[in-house]
């Protein structure tokens, strides 16, 4: 229940284009944290720009300003969108390096600009905090704290030209123009570290990316993220949405995810499988065990329903949950395509009719309708036709002796 109020909470603000779903520091930090244990000089001499982030709330300056001599950083860049509904409540940026309760007050209504390129304890108390960032851009002193001309917009020309500055990409973008955000980052070559929906895996825009292994998988995803903090206006849904100690408005959606172009361990790991023959005899899930695989009647394919089902000896083409790119090691497997309506990667071998159409949602709800058969692959299930969930087709790579790629 839990997760279908969050995803209906996610749809509701993607229909109304509310896109204030601000990142818990926690979050940031694990996520970033996995990149620098695998190469400990990612940022370093390098330029970030959170391009939809006001220092006044956003945890990604937090984290990137407190880090930023650990890490190397060259430059921090930051620009935020105006007004923001949660201004000056979630970073008190010029208080202490806590995150500080909600005050009252309207919000600004002017979007900033901050450009760091030093850091150092200003005060004198021999120690580096936000207080130090403060004093620093209130001098002016090698760093810039000013207004933008404009509203912020990541699309606007002088959020563009801070862009072309910049190495890497780090935020959470607005659902909403999710679309607009990667090919922005794509058109100007940018490395990036970003959330989004486990949805967004299914455009086009950037599954085509995922395929061609020029897009993956951060670390983790759904309750990876522990949930972001939201406006009052927003209701909370789910039983895993909460109020914590600094009055933070939270929700878990669960169904979120980091998506990048940066390396990371994770995604050499190789996952450990069963043969097919095991997995029918031995699987934890009942439609596999003692059952097997079915195939498509639409795609040559097979159904693989669990990514812990997958048979690791297969060598056809499988269908496999939208979930297993989270586990994809892509020296063990190659994207083929997506059961999907267009056929965009020509790998359907039937498409129904509109009557085929028709007589499955009969045959299925017992009333007059329409059952897309095309937009999915179709198994056979009790003398029907039965679409399966949002499929990615795979096919096992194999290796040769001299350790050359079979296919």
């Amino acid at each position: 229940m839990a997760r279908q109020g969050a995803s209906k909470f996610l749809h509701k603000a993607k229909k109304s284009k509310s896109d204030e779903f601000y990142t818990q520091y926690i979050d940031i930090q694990k996520e970033v944290e996995a990149y620098l244990e695998y190469n400990p000089d990612t940022f370093r001499g390098k330029v970030v720009y959170c391009n939809c982030d006001d220092p006044y709330e956003s945890n990604f300056f937090r984290y990137f300003i407190l880090n930023f001599e650990r890490i190397g950083l060259k430059r921090l860049i930051t620009t935020s969108y105006k007004p923001s509904p949660v201004a000056n409540t979630q970073l008190g940026l010029f208080v202490d390096n806590d995150t500080v309760k909600q005050k009252k007050g309207r919000p600004k209504i002017t979007a900033n600009k901050f450009i760091i390129n030093s850091v150092g304890d200003i005060d004198g108390d021999g120690e580096f905090s936000l207080k130090d960032v403060a004093l620093q851009l209130k001098q002016n002193k090698k760093n810039e704290w000013s207004p933008l001309d404009g509203d912020g917009d990541f699309r606007s020309a002088e959020s563009i030209e801070l862009l072309k500055q910049a190495d890497f990409v780090i935020t959470n973008p607005p659902f909403s123009l999710f679309r607009e955000f990667i090919k922005q980052l794509v058109e100007y070559d940018k490395k990036f570290l970003i959330i989004g929906n486990i949805n967004s895996l299914s455009y086009r825009e950037v599954f085509s990316l995922i395929k061609e292994n020029k897009v993956w998988l951060g670390t983790g995803m759904g309750r990876w993220i522990s949930g972001f903090i939201v406006p009052e206006t927003y209701e909370l849904y789910g039983t895993e949405a909460r109020i914590d100690e600094n009055g933070n408005r939270i929700v878990a959606t669960n169904n979120c995810l980091w998506l990048t172009n940066l390396d990371h361990g994770k995604r050499h790991q190789p996952l450990p499988l069963m043969t097919l023959n095991d997995n029918i005899k031995f699987s934890s899930h009942k439609n596999v065990k003692g059952v097997g695989y079915k195939k498509y009647d639409n795609y040559d394919a097979i159904e693989v329903p669990f990514t812990d089902s997958i048979p690791d000896d297969y060598d056809g083409v499988m269908g496999v949950p939208i979930t297993f790119l989270d586990k994809y090691d892509p020296t063990q497997f190659k994207i083929m395509g997506m059961c999907e309506n267009k056929d965009l990667y020509h790998l359907k071998t039937r498409v129904f009719s509109t009557e085929e159409c028709h007589q499955a949602y009969e045959d299925k709800f017992h009333k007059k309708g329409t059952y897309d058969l095309n937009a999915s692959g179709v198994i056979e299930k009790d003398g029907r036709f039965e679409k399966v969930y949002q499929r990615i087709l795979i096919k096992r790579i194999k290796w040769n002796e001299n350790n050359t790629k079979a296919i």
